[in-house]
């Protein structure tokens, strides 16, 4: 059998889907970022059932409940992983039981973005499954939460990095940001993920982090003074004035973009034009 090498040509002509995170406070218009994608193709991942927002948007969605839903439509969506054993859960074996339950996973080929709000649901539900496990109790059987965190842990990367490795869709997490102030009173920001591992991981794991913010700019008023107006923004490089969480790997974003997803998608794949 030849070495399976890529050509540059052929590994250009792919096509990538763009995986990213998109945190930001409570409130400040995360779930309306789906207002800027298509809605014939794009998926909405609801675990927060908070679409009031866009009430009036005809996006089709899916309504997990359990970590076990998440995980089951993550094995769905991504197909299955050739590498994992027959008793592991992205397993092909798994995948044959999730489509006996889905149908057909061509369902979703007409679908090119996912957005899954939010990851911070998504860990909560994931460590409440994870303190019900043999592995999070000890001999005796009572609860032990160092070992409930651990395997929270495992299971969000593997979550994530299965997500990560649907090639041919772009796979959008948004969550919650907090705001918080280190032992020298010097503000910092963290995702509002259970555990510390998953929050730590995931920058490593998506292309793109972004931080969607309210910053100071200044105009004019009608006498003509120069006034302070807050407006939201993306913010995009990890080197930013505000520490905000924050990466770029296309190169191809500015630090402050307009908070507008469909756009930013069109800047990132620019490259191909």
């Amino acid at each position: 059998m030849p070495l399976p090498i890529i050509s540059a040509d052929q590994r250009l002509a792919e096509h990538r889907g763009i995986k990213g995170c998109i945190f930001g406070k409570s409130g400040i218009g995360k779930t309306s970022l789906l207002k800027t994608l298509d809605p014939a193709t794009t998926l909405f991942f609801d675990l927060e059932a908070g679409d009031l927002a866009i009430g009036d948007w005809p996006v089709t969605s899916i309504r997990p409940q359990t970590w076990e839903e998440c995980r089951d439509f993550a094995l769905f969506i991504g197909g299955a992983n050739p590498t994992h054993r027959p008793e592991q859960f992205y397993s092909p074996t798994r995948f044959k039981e999730v489509c006996e339950k889905f149908g057909n996973p061509d369902s979703l080929d007409g679908y090119e973005t996912i957005f899954i709000d939010s990851i911070t649901v998504a860990g909560r539900l994931c460590f409440q499954w994870c303190k019900g496990q043999p592995e999070a109790k000890t001999a005796s059987g009572k609860p032990d939460n160092r070992s409930a965190y651990g395997l929270h842990g495992q299971e969000m990367i593997a979550w994530l990095t299965h997500l990560q490795h649907t090639r041919h869709k772009n796979i959008w997490f948004v969550g919650i940001l907090d705001e918080k102030m280190d032992d020298f009173n010097r503000r910092y920001y963290q995702p509002q993920i259970e555990g510390s591992k998953t929050g730590l991981e995931l920058p490593g794991i998506v292309d793109q982090v972004i931080t969607m913010a309210e910053l100071k700019g200044w105009e004019k008023d009608k006498d003509g003074k120069d006034i302070e107006v807050p407006y939201r923004a993306f913010v995009c490089h990890t080197l930013n004035p505000d520490n905000y969480p924050a990466k770029d790997r296309s190169g191809k974003l500015d630090c402050i973009e307009q908070p507008h997803l469909g756009n930013l998608m069109k800047k990132i794949n620019s490259f191909k034009h």
